[in-house]
Formats: structure tokens, C-alpha cells, sequence
């Protein structure tokens, strides 16, 4: 009995401490990876500024779209070339909205992939609850609609394989 309750109490301290995962990176990818808010907010960041619908501006900071897709192994570089230029990333919002993502405008090689980014924070601050936890902006974008809140999934699919 004793056993047990230092067991359910051992348990019960780790669960507490566990944390969530906040985006999962699947398909066709080297390996599957899913990221708790810690090990997303640990990665690399760098700034954007975006418009606003106001006529102000929004500074987000996040990680490159391409940086996310590269901890699974997604074909980015020398790789990125013949069958594999036919792969995309769509991307999936807690809402169900979904937007995609030619691989080769996320590579460097291809086009300036530096203002798609994967965001967790709005000038300094975290996102709110109803834009994040993790949310896409697609700097790039004249209208921004495939700049999406509440990110949750990333899924790379190769057409040609």
C-alpha cells in the first residue's frame, strides 16, 4: 500500500510538470517531432513587422517556418530538387482553418523564406488566448490569409515520390 501511494504521488508531480504539446510536425518527414510551448520558446527567434488593419504595426517574434519543418527532416537545400520541388506543408488551426506552404518558398535557395514564420509572441508579449499559442504570419503575403492563428499541425506531403 505504501508502494503504491509514492507511486500515485511520484506520478502525480510528473504530470504535473509535464507539459502540453503545442504543434506536432508529421508526414513526409525523417522523423515525427512535437514541440511543448518550452521547446518551441527555446528555438531560435527573430522579429517581423507586419502591417496592421488599423494602419499601425505589429512586431512578431517566432521561428522560421522552415527551421520548425527542418527539426522533423524536411528536404530543404540540395535535397529540395526534382520529384521533391512537388512538396508542400499544410499547415492546420485548432479552428480547422488551413493554409499551405510550397516547400520551395520556404527555402533560402529558392526565394527570401525570412518573413514566414511560426509566432508565439506579439510585440514582446505572449499571444493571446484566442491568436496563439503558436500562430503563422506570412510576411510576404499581400493579403494576409495564409497568416493563421492557433497553429497546431504542420503536415509535409510529397506528391511525387
Amino acid at each position: 500500500m505504501r508502494v503504491a501511494r509514492i507511486l500515485l504521488a511520484s506520478l502525480a508531480a510528473w504530470m504535473c510538470h509535464a507539459q502540453p504539446s503545442v504543434l506536432s510536425v508529421s508526414g513526409d518527414v525523417a522523423t515525427a517531432v512535437t514541440f511543448t510551448a518550452a521547446e518551441f520558446a527555446a528555438m531560435p527567434h527573430i522579429s517581423i513587422t507586419v502591417p496592421e488593419k488599423n494602419g499601425g504595426n505589429a512586431v512578431y517574434q517566432g521561428v522560421r517556418l522552415r527551421d520548425v519543418l527542418g527539426k522533423a527532416g524536411a528536404p530543404f537545400g540540395k535535397p529540395l530538387r526534382g520529384k521533391a520541388l512537388a512538396s508542400y506543408v499544410l499547415a492546420s488551426a485548432k479552428d480547422d482553418y488551413q493554409v499551405t506552404f510550397a516547400l520551395a518558398e520556404l527555402d533560402p535557395d529558392f526565394q527570401d523564406s525570412d518573413r514566414i514564420l511560426v509566432v508565439d509572441r506579439r510585440d514582446g508579449k505572449p499571444l493571446v488566448a484566442d491568436q496563439g499559442p503558436l500562430r503563422i504570419i506570412a510576411g510576404g503575403d499581400k493579403i494576409p490569409a495564409r497568416s493563421m492563428r492557433m497553429l497546431e499541425k504542420l503536415q509535409v506531403v510529397l506528391l511525387r515520390k
